[in-house]
């Protein structure tokens, strides 16, 4: 069985979308959630729907002692909101195991501190006349890693932050599970 271990910081909506699509599969299972964050909302849902969690300090992530403990227990690492920056040590144990989504379609509006209504205020900002999501495979740098799946939706003149990261969060709960699942069906099969 393939384990995938959620790193999220904020609330927790596609980590919780991801493991209930995942209880669904017999071949999957989310181990583990991690957070840097012990307020977060994350929390509650992993406790909720029995999936164990650990809170993490950013000095602990880049620590020899977490980095066994995601070999023993992560296939895959999937980052669902998470805020910091995966250590090189993780980028490297797991080549071609770590994916992101980010709120925007990359190359635009990436890299450090372009994240959630940040990106979303810079969109409208530009008047972009789309948006959308990006699944990319996690790289030493923020936001540039190959790019897997990008979705596309279509902005209105009036559209405010909030209006984008509302059709945002539809694209995300709509294809990060499904997305996922394709490639690690890929990697069962490689």
């Amino acid at each position: 069985m393939l384990r995938i271990v959620i790193f999220a910081s904020g609330s927790g909506t596609n980590a919780e979308n991801i493991i209930e699509y995942f209880t669904t599969r017999n071949s999957v299972t989310v181990s583990w959630v991690i957070t840097n964050n012990p307020d977060a909302g994350v929390l509650e849902r992993a406790g909720r729907l029995n999936v164990p969690s650990r809170v993490i300090s950013k000095k602990e992530m880049s620590s020899a002692d977490f980095l066994e403990f995601l070999k023993e227990e992560a296939d895959f690492i999937v980052l669902a909101g998470f805020l910091l920056k995966v250590p090189d040590s993780i980028v490297n144990a797991f080549p071609r195991a770590i994916v992101n989504i980010h709120p925007a379609l990359l190359p635009k509006y990436g890299g450090k501190g372009m994240y959630g209504m940040h990106v979303h205020k810079a969109v409208v900002a530009n008047k972009e006349p789309i948006s959308g999501i990006t699944i990319h495979y996690v790289n030493e740098h923020y936001d540039e890693g190959a790019i897997i799946f990008q979705k596309t939706v279509a902005l209105e003149r009036d559209d405010t932050a909030e209006d984008v990261a509302g059709k945002i969060h539809v694209l995300e709960q709509e294809n990060f599970p499904k997305v996922i699942d394709e490639i690690l069906k890929g990697k069962n099969e490689g």
